[in-house]
């Protein structure tokens, strides 16, 4: 891989870093929480979201052909995290919700870069 396309992906996977380290947070203390059961949803997105921040990451670090893809299943899966985490008032939560949204932002981004490449 190109030192140019390393730079390029470098905001992009310090935003999916970010995310898994919220999501992992988040759904450890979900597990926390008085009524877990409420939680069930919200701790399986945080899991799905991580591990797709973490596929995102090692695929861009790799230099990948599928860089794009994986970060397109990720923003999608960030984007239904976010969703659910902003549902519940708890902080980290909260946290967790924006730090989705931005990786979502950043991995849409990225994507289009991408396919701007391609088309070069």
């Amino acid at each position: 891989m190109s030192h140019e396309k390393y730079e390029e992906y470098q905001d992009c996977i310090a935003a999916c870093h970010a995310c898994a380290v919220a999501c992992n947070h988040c759904a450890a203390a979900c597990l926390q929480e008085p009524d877990v059961k409420a939680m069930v949803r919200c701790i399986g997105l945080d899991t799905d979201c991580a591990q797709a921040c973490q596929l995102a990451i090692a695929f861009m670090s790799g230099g990948s052909d599928y860089s794009a893809a994986a970060c397109r299943l990720c923003a999608e899966v960030c984007e239904a995290c976010g969703l659910e985490c902003a549902r519940h008032d708890m902080d980290h939560c909260q946290q967790c919700a924006e730090a989705c949204r931005r990786c979502a932002q950043a991995c849409r981004e990225m994507t289009g870069r991408a396919a701007g490449m391609l088309a070069d």
